[in-house]
C-alpha cells in the first residue's frame, strides 16, 4: 500500500512522502496530542507530528521528537515530558480506543456521519462528497 500512498500524495497534494519508520509505538504521541488539545495548540501539535513522521522521516514514538516537536508549537517541554508520564492523558486514549471500537472503528483514517454512517480508510474527497449528501438525504440533517 506504501508505493500507492505515495503516489496519492504526491499526484493529489503535491506531497513528497518520507515516511519514518514502520512498527512505532505512537502512543505516547497520541498521549501528546491530548496534553496539546488541552493547552490549545491540538491541531498545531498534530500536524507537526504528521508533518515529522511523513515528511521527515522522524520516530514519533520517541520522546525526544516529540517534546522537540511539543516546545516548537509552544508547550512547556518539561510540562509536555511529564504529561507523557501523566496516567490521566493514558486514560483519555485509552478512552478514545474503547469508543473507536465500540462504534466499529478498525482503520484509520475514519470517518463517522450521523453517528451511524462510518467511511473507513482515505477516500478521495469525492467520495466524501457523495456519502455527505447520501446520509443528507436518508436523515434531513445536512
Amino acid at each position: 500500500m506504501r508505493p500507492q500512498l505515495e503516489q496519492i500524495a504526491r499526484e493529489r497534494y503535491g506531497l513528497v512522502l518520507n515516511a519514518g519508520p514502520f512498527g512505532i509505538n505512537s502512543r505516547p504521541a497520541l498521549i501528546g496530542a491530548k496534553f496539546a488539545e488541552a493547552h490549545g495548540v491540538g491541531e498545531e501539535y498534530h500536524d507537526a507530528v504528521f508533518r515529522a513522521y511523513w515528511q521527515e522521516a522522524q520516530d514519533i514514538g520517541d520522546t525526544a521528537v516529540l517534546t522537540e516537536i511539543a516546545a516548537a508549537v509552544g508547550l512547556d517541554p518539561a510540562a509536555f515530558q511529564a504529561a507523557l508520564d501523566d496516567s490521566r492523558w493514558l486514560m483519555a486514549v485509552t478512552d478514545d480506543v474503547y469508543q473507536a471500537q465500540a462504534l466499529g472503528l478498525n482503520a484509520v483514517p475514519a470517518i463517522l456521519f450521523a453517528g451511524k454512517y462510518l467511511v473507513s480508510g482515505a477516500q478521495p474527497y469525492p467520495t466524501l462528497v457523495r456519502v455527505l449528501a447520501q446520509v443528507e438525504d436518508e436523515t434531513g440533517r445536512s
